[in-house]
């Protein structure tokens, strides 16, 4: 695992994996011979052909062509935690204890779950290029290759439980959106409760799990998974478990910089958060609903005590989904929602 404190710090290349490092070599999208890969790793051809087929395994997709080499399928900067931190402005760096990258974690949500809170307003970055066993909402499974998404927590204390905690995953949509932009991504849109969604395909989703302290501070664990540069076959195989996906690159975003999205996610969440501590959810009300792929649409909403059908009618002031069932309005503040078909 790799790291730096706010403003930077030492890299551990050697601990890596060889399958890290030949993913590393591999990242800029071009081809590299097996020769030249084991010459610049130090390691046998046979060695990075192993490495090649790892990569295969955890669901890259990378060519090989007879006397030019390897290349993976599109070129996906390596995360580099050095970049990240130098890309986030002084003054919101300054709100960032540590940012870390590690080539392969359980969950990098459980990682920083079990670690100690950071400072009262401070954060701690963790990001991974592959989890074993990255979840979404609802213990659901996140699939993820190496190089084509971003698997991102934050870990941040409050001084005091904020109202409206139960909407922060509002306002975390909100800040990814914002950095979104920053890319050059205009058309997404936010889907209650967690997702962000581009022509109703799941583009990426916000994972939030708390750990509260019996004096009164909060400490939570933000958790962010966007599809970047998926491939067909990842694409096909999360379509498969009733999902319709969509990934950066489908949405016409040419070879996006991941390191340049973390940083931008990392910058749009310390500012959201200072704010959110002191205000609410309020302050992004507005640009949530702008936001809404919901609002007028005939939904259904699944909660533990069944299935609620009705038209969708936005957020309140709360956060809480606002629905107009036969039965009259309704208020759901948790639960998961699908778009039903036009008849």
């Amino acid at each position: 695992m790799t790291k730096a404190t706010a403003p930077a710090g030492a890299t551990h290349d050697a601990a890596l994996p060889l399958v890290a490092k030949v993913f590393a070599a591999l990242a800029d999208g071009e081809f590299h011979s097996g020769e030249q890969l084991a010459e610049t790793l130090g390691v046998s051809r046979a060695a990075v052909w192993k490495a090649v087929e790892s990569l295969r395994d955890l669901g890259s997709t990378l060519h090989a062509v007879r006397n030019r080499g390897y290349r993976l399928r599109s070129g996906s900067d390596a995360l580099d935690f050095k970049r990240i931190a130098g890309l986030v402005p002084p003054a919101d760096r300054a709100h960032v204890r540590s940012i870390e990258t590690a080539w392969t974690v359980d969950s990098t949500n459980s990682v920083l779950l079990a670690r100690p809170n950071p400072p009262f307003d401070g954060c701690d970055v963790l990001l991974a290029e592959y989890q074993t066993a990255g979840r979404g909402r609802r213990g659901r499974a996140w699939l993820a290759p190496p190089g084509g998404s971003i698997c991102q927590s934050l870990a941040w204390a409050f001084r005091e439980v904020p109202q409206d905690l139960g909407a922060l995953g509002l306002v975390i949509g909100v800040c990814a959106l914002r950095a979104l932009r920053e890319l050059g991504l205009e058309n997404a849109r936010l889907k209650w409760p967690n997702d962000i969604v581009i022509d109703d395909r799941k583009l990426g989703g916000i994972l939030i799990e708390l750990r509260a302290e019996s004096a009164g501070p909060a400490s939570v664990v933000i958790g962010i998974g966007l599809n970047v540069a998926l491939g067909a076959k990842v694409l096909e195989a999360i379509g498969e478990t009733g999902a319709f996906p969509i990934d950066l690159v489908t949405a016409g975003l040419t070879q996006p910089s991941r390191n340049a999205l973390a940083a931008a996610l990392v910058t749009q969440i310390v500012r959201g958060l200072l704010v959110f501590e002191k205000e609410g959810l309020r302050p992004f009300a507005e640009e949530w609903r702008s936001a809404d792929a919901l609002r007028g649409r005939q939904i259904d909403v699944h909660t533990m005590e069944g299935v609620a059908r009705g038209l969708a009618r936005g957020i309140d002031l709360h956060g809480a989904l606002v629905v107009e069932t036969p039965h009259g309005v309704r208020r759901f503040i948790s639960g998961d929602v699908t778009v039903r078909a036009v008849e």
